[in-house]
């Protein structure tokens, strides 16, 4: 039996949260490590279990382990808020650190046979059932470690980058299961032979796999002409500041020196119209003329934009209602997109998916004083208004999935647009909250793992940060530098193929979370079965 002092269980749960940090993008992108870095952590768990110590132990070693990823990939969250960065450190870990912990309690209840199955499938049911409850927050979800090595994951077409989750919890729980077979001196190497190459089939296939669908994929020639703005303007002391007025001069001046007679669209990042209006005056609003005698001059161009809206409500809409002061009735603000055409026609779209503290406050439909928490995000605070669903955006001749910032972080979100036609991804964002910090690059690549699971190119505008173009196989075509005005134009191709994920969603995680479910009520009522 290997043995680990309690000293050792400390070190080797530190061990796993820092292999964690290494391995994720940009903040060591050292990749390979991630296909070990639940073992140290494992290790814990199978002490503490074969020494029938309390389960609570394996909690606390599985919270640092978690803390000490939350905080190594996204300390750079502080640089926007404080208080936004303890609650997503704090709060985060622990959700990890419980679904480790309900992984524990299944095995140690059901028997060591099952426990092969059960870390996967718990786990993946963890992180599906994370991007959709009230303190969703999927950035650290381990499928999107690979979104700097696309040529590795190209099967996410198939799977989701669920998948890759399920691709490191089988190399980790193999390599554990190798470890402890050869310091337990219980199995021969012979014996061992079975474990080492099904390890090696786990690694390798997939890769294969991917270089091939890689070298054999090709696009579809459907070009269309895209200008991407990058404005650069100061999120903090300009942007909700300065008058609209410059910004957008800023903006457009950028857009005439790149539209041609071929462009099809012109795109600004979010809340490039900063100063909210109401959406039923935007045709009377004191910018408006401007506005549209500029993208008048662009031929045939569509103009996306980002901006704050607002909309009024005889009655109370939804939790993100407010009452109009000084009058009957309600009004709710949104982050929204903005699409234009040369002609003035104009529609409007609003983010479903909000960031937790500044745009959205947990369970505040239960408990309304949370509002009163809220973290101001550039003269807006409190829950804002959101689209019921996913929808898409549409111009004369192509269909496209708008989103805004966050949302470019929520798979099925985006297969759920493509679904509904979008030929191409259009995302909007700022980033210049955090600083020059690995979070603007990760959000960035991030966008790759789009372009791969549902085989659309993706055109992508920020204020500043990362503007770029993306290809089907989600390689970077080009790209802007950091805190630089700039514009990119350049051709991406549409696609009306529909992939596997796009149509299934996370079917993976759809099936873990039942089976998770099941396997929890399982070792609840073990003990009861038994005495019946």
């Amino acid at each position: 039996m290997l043995k680990i002092t309690r000293y050792q269980r400390y070190l080797l749960s530190l061990l796993s949260g820092l292999l964690m940090v290494l391995s994720f993008p940009y903040t060591g992108s050292l990749t390979p490590l991630i296909f070990v870095s639940f073992v140290p952590l494992l290790l814990v768990e199978n002490t503490i279990a074969r020494n029938n110590y309390r389960s609570g132990k394996v909690f606390i070693h599985a919270y640092i382990t978690f803390l000490v990823y939350n905080i190594g990939t996204t300390w750079w969250i502080w640089n926007a808020s404080s208080g936004g960065a303890l609650m997503a450190f704090i709060l985060n870990a622990l959700l990890m650190a419980i679904a480790f912990y309900i992984f524990h309690i299944i095995k140690k209840k059901l028997g060591k046979k099952v426990s092969y199955l059960v870390l996967p499938i718990v786990w993946i049911g963890f992180e599906y059932v994370h991007y959709y409850w009230e303190l969703s927050w999927p950035w650290l979800s381990f499928g999107n470690i690979f979104s700097i090595r696309t040529t590795w994951i190209q099967w996410y077409e198939f799977t989701g980058s669920l998948g890759g989750t399920l691709w490191v919890l089988i190399a980790n729980l193999l390599v554990f299961k190798i470890i402890t077979d050869w310091k337990g001196n219980t199995t021969t190497f012979q014996k061992m032979r079975p474990a080492i190459w099904s390890l090696i089939l786990v690694l390798v296939l997939p890769l294969l796999i991917s270089l091939v669908l890689y070298s054999t994929y090709k696009e579809e020639k459907r070009p269309i002409e895209v200008v991407l703005l990058q404005p650069n303007i100061d999120p903090y002391n300009e942007k909700f500041t300065a008058s609209l007025e410059s910004q957008l001069d800023k903006m457009l001046d950028l857009a005439d020196s790149k539209v041609t007679a071929n462009t099809d669209l012109v795109v600004a990042p979010e809340t490039a119209i900063s100063w909210s209006f109401y959406e039923e005056d935007f045709a009377r609003l004191p910018f408006y003329p401007y506005l549209k005698n500029r993208v008048s001059n662009w031929g045939d161009a569509y103009f996306l934009s980002g901006a704050s809206t607002l909309r009024i409500f005889k009655k109370s809409h939804s939790r993100a209602s407010r009452p109009l002061e000084g009058g009957p009735g309600f009004f709710e603000s949104y982050n929204s997109s903005l699409l234009m055409d040369s002609a003035s026609n104009y529609s409007f779209l609003h983010k479903s998916k909000l960031v937790l503290g500044v745009e959205k406050l947990p369970f505040s439909d239960w408990l309304p004083f949370l509002e009163e928490l809220s973290i101001e995000n550039g003269g807006t605070s409190g829950t804002l208004g959101i689209e019921e669903e996913p929808q898409v955006m549409h111009t004369n001749n192509f269909t496209f999935a708008p989103l805004i910032c966050y949302e470019s972080i929520y798979g099925e979100f985006n297969a759920e647009q493509v679904k509904k036609g979008a030929e191409a991804i259009i995302v909007i964002t700022n980033d210049g909250w955090w600083g020059d910090t690995p979070g603007y690059k990760q959000h960035m690549s991030f966008s790759r793992l789009r372009a791969i699971e549902n085989r659309r190119s993706v055109a992508r505008s920020a204020n500043t940060g990362t503007s770029c173009i993306i290809d089907q196989r989600g390689d970077v075509i080009t790209q802007t530098e950091y805190w630089k005005s700039a514009v990119i134009k350049g051709n991406i191709n549409l696609n009306k193929n529909v992939t596997f994920y796009s149509s299934t969603g996370d079917l993976l995680g759809k099936t873990c979370t039942i089976m998770g479910f099941i396997l929890l009520l399982m070792s609840m009522f073990k003990n009861r079965f038994k005495k019946e």
